[in-house]
């Protein structure tokens, strides 16, 4: 893309004057802004989760979970998470796109005051930008609108990334509150009308 071009392009003009350590540190720093703009770029927007882009996520989510699974996975066996089940009025169904390429996808499918959090992917090329924190939070925000007071997921030991954005985005582990097959760790976190909540379950 233009800014890769550009950096590499600056990167070649570096004085030659600069010590090694000052090549380095200056090189981290524009790697660093790189990836500040590609992340600016992200755009999200709520679209029908059986669109073709939305289509296309999903595929490469379930492809990217059989390889990284134990025993791989078998989408006919993982609890449902329908087109029907993440649209108005029953969840919603959120897509990330860099430079109209769709990124990262996301689902959300109400029950009652529950709201489960399906199918959270991103594209491996994409990771590190932000994208799957600013999509829970997406989710999170439309899960309130649709009168959700506590939103959970759950998660397979093998995604330990996954692990790290939910806990740290303020999701608590709980016992397991269905059976999905492919699960080891479960979540919950309790809504609020702000934003960005800390709320916490009691000890």
């Amino acid at each position: 893309m233009e800014l890769d071009r550009r950096s590499n392009e600056f990167a070649e003009s570096i004085p030659s004057s600069f010590s090694s350590r000052q090549r380095e540190r200056l090189i981290s720093a524009m790697s660093e802004v790189e990836r500040l703009m590609r992340a600016s770029a992200v755009r999200l927007a709520v679209e029908p989760p059986d669109s073709l882009d939305a289509r296309a996520c999903l595929d490469a989510y379930f492809q990217e979970i059989n390889e990284r699974f134990d025993a791989g996975c078998d989408p006919a066996k993982t609890l449902s998470a329908t087109p029907q089940e993440m649209s108005p009025p029953s969840g919603v169904f959120v897509i990330a796109r860099l430079a109209g390429r769709p990124i990262g996808c996301g689902g959300l499918k109400v029950k009652g005051t529950n709201g489960d959090v399906k199918r959270m992917w991103v594209r491996p090329d994409a990771r590190g930008l932000g994208v799957g924190r600013r999509i829970l939070e997406t989710l999170e925000t439309h899960a309130r609108g649709l009168g959700v007071g506590t939103i959970r997921l759950e998660t397979n030991r093998n995604l330990n990334e996954a692990q790290a954005l939910y806990r740290a985005a303020g999701y608590q582990e709980v016992d397991p509150f269905n059976e999905e097959p492919y699960a080891h760790h479960w979540f919950a976190k309790p809504l609020t009308t702000g934003p960005s909540s800390t709320a916490r379950f009691p000890d």
